[in-house]
C-alpha cells in the first residue's frame, strides 16, 4: 500500500517537530531555589530570557534541607543541577574543589562591572581571584508588629526610635498581660541568627567572628553584655523556646500568639499574603544607646545583611548558556525587576529603591530605611561557617532555657569556634 505524498510530508514535519521539541527539552536549563515566595517571579524574569535565547528554564522548588543535600549528592556524582543559589555558608567549600563553574573569564570577555553589586557579596564568592557567582539579591532586617495585639493590650505601637530597651518594656508588658489568652510579646530561636539575636550583638559593639576570619568574637565583653540582654528576653518577653521549635516565629506570628518579632526581607510576603496582614506594620530595628546619650549614634543599629549568588555547576553540558543566564539575573534591568517584583531586594546598591512599592498596601519602608539610618553588617562567615554555626544555634539553647548559664556556654563558644577557625588557617 502506497502513501500518498501528503501523508508522507505530514509525517516528516511531524517528525522533525518532534525531534525538534525533544532537543529543546534536552537543552532546557534546569535552575533549583529553596524558596518558594521567590520562584513565580524569577520564572517571569527567566522566561523573558528564555524569548532571547530559545532555551526553556525550568525552576523547581525544594527545601533548605534538601537542597544542600541535593547538591552534595550531585557533586559526588556529577549530576547537578545547571544554575543555582549559592550560600554563605557553603560557598567556600563548593569553590575550593572546583564544583561550581568558574566565571571570571566570562566576566572580563562580557566587561560586567562588578563594582555595581555588593562589594561584601562578590567577595564571598570569590577563591584566589577567580569569580565563582554573580550577587543574586541582598536583605536586610526589620521588626514586624501586630497592631491588634498591641491594641487589646493598651501597648504603644513600635516606632523607629526605639532602643532595644523599649522593645524589652513593650514586650514585656505584653507578655504579662497576655498570659491568660496565650499570647507573647514577640519571639525568637537560636537559630534566627541573622534576623535575630546578631543585630543585638552588632548594636551592642560586639561581634562573632574578627574581620580576618580568625577569631571567635563569643567571648567579647560587647557581645557578652547583648547576650545578658537576650537573657533577659528569653526570661521575660520571648515565648518559651519549644513553642518556637515546634512552630518557627513566622507560625506564632500570623496565629497571632506572639506581638512582634524581626525578620529579614525575604520574608515579606508570607505576612503579606496571611489573611491578617492589615493588622501588620513594620518598623526599623531598635537600636542599643551604648552612650547613653538618648540618641541613635553611628553603629549602634544595626541590620545583618546577606546576599545570595548565582552559580552554575561545573558539569553543565552548557555553560555558555548558564553563564549568558546568570549574566541575565545579574543585570541592571532584571536586578530592577526582581526588586519591582517583590522577589527580593537587588545585588546592586543603586537599584532597590524599586522593592518600596513592591507589597501595595504594605509600607516595607523600614527595610531600606535600614540602610540609610542603620548600619550594614555583612553576616559573619567562614570556610567553615556551617561548623560553627551550627554549634552556637545547638548549644545556646541551654542558655536561653536558663541565662544564669549564658557566661560559661559563651566562653565554650568561643573556644571551640576558635578550635575550627585555626584549623582553617594552617
Amino acid at each position: 500500500m502506497k502513501l500518498s505524498k501528503c501523508l508522507v510530508t505530514c509525517l516528516l514535519v511531524l517528525t522533525i517537530v518532534a525531534i525538534s521539541v525533544s532537543a529543546m527539552a534536552a537543552d532546557a536549563l534546569e535552575i533549583k531555589i529553596w524558596d518558594n515566595n521567590q520562584r513565580a517571579g524569577l520564572q517571569e524574569i527567566a522566561d523573558l530570557w528564555t524569548e532571547k535565547s530559545g532555551i526553556p528554564v525550568n525552576i523547581q522548588v525544594v527545601t533548605w534541607d534538601e537542597y544542600w543535600t541535593l547538591l552534595e549528592a550531585g557533586a559526588t556524582g556529577g549530576q547537578m543541577p545547571d544554575v543555582f543559589w549559592m550560600h554563605s555558608n557553603n560557598a567556600y567549600t563548593y569553590m575550593q574543589y572546583d564544583i561550581l563553574l568558574d566565571l571570571t573569564d566570562y566576566i572580563a570577555r562580557d566587561g560586567v562591572d562588578m563594582s555595581k553589586y555588593y562589594d561584601g557579596i562578590t567577595k564571598l564568592y570569590s577563591l584566589n581571584d577567580h569569580q565563582y557567582a554573580l550577587a543574586k539579591d541582598h536583605d536586610t532586617i526589620a521588626l514586624i508588629y501586630n497592631k491588634a495585639i498591641f491594641d487589646k493590650y493598651g501597648v504603644a505601637y513600635p516606632t523607629n526610635d526605639w532602643t532595644w530597651d523599649d522593645y524589652y518594656a513593650a514586650g514585656k508588658a505584653i507578655t504579662e498581660a497576655g498570659k491568660a489568652d496565650g499570647i507573647y510579646g514577640a519571639a525568637c530561636n537560636t537559630s534566627n541568627d541573622q534576623d535575630g539575636y546578631l543585630n543585638i550583638i552588632y548594636s551592642y559593639g560586639g561581634y562573632i567572628i574578627n574581620e580576618d576570619h580568625t577569631a571567635s568574637g563569643w567571648d567579647n565583653e560587647n557581645t557578652r553584655k547583648a547576650m545578658e540582654f537576650v537573657g533577659k528576653l528569653c526570661s521575660d518577653v520571648w515565648c518559651p523556646q519549644v513553642m518556637v521549635a515546634e512552630n518557627g516565629t513566622d507560625t506564632l506570628f500570623n496565629s497571632g500568639k506572639v506581638a512582634m518579632i524581626t525578620q529579614g526581607s525575604w520574608m515579606i510576603n508570607t505576612f503579606y499574603t496571611d489573611d491578617d496582614s492589615a493588622n501588620y506594620a513594620w518598623a526599623m530595628l531598635p537600636y542599643a544607646d551604648v552612650n547613653g546619650n538618648g540618641q541613635c549614634d553611628e553603629g549602634e543599629r544595626c541590620t545583618i545583611y546577606n546576599g545570595l549568588g548565582w552559580s552554575a555547576s561545573t558539569f553543565t553540558k552548557q555553560p555558555d548558556a548558564c553563564w549568558d543566564l546568570i549574566k541575565w539575573f545579574g543585570s541592571e534591568e532584571m536586578q530592577v525587576k526582581q526588586a519591582e517584583l517583590g522577589v527580593t531586594m537587588a545585588g546592586m546598591p543603586s537599584v532597590s529603591d524599586a522593592f518600596r512599592n513592591a507589597f501595595p498596601g504594605m509600607n516595607i519602608d523600614a527595610f531600606l530605611d535600614m540602610e540609610t539610618y542603620g548600619t550594614l553588617v555583612f553576616r559573619p562567615y567562614s570556610k567553615s561557617s556551617s561548623r560553627w554555626e551550627e554549634q552556637y544555634h545547638q548549644e545556646l539553647v541551654p542558655a536561653w532555657n536558663d541565662p544564669s548559664l549564658m557566661d560559661g556556654v559563651l566562653t565554650n563558644l568561643a573556644a571551640e569556634m576558635n578550635e575550627i577557625l585555626a584549623a582553617e588557617n594552617r
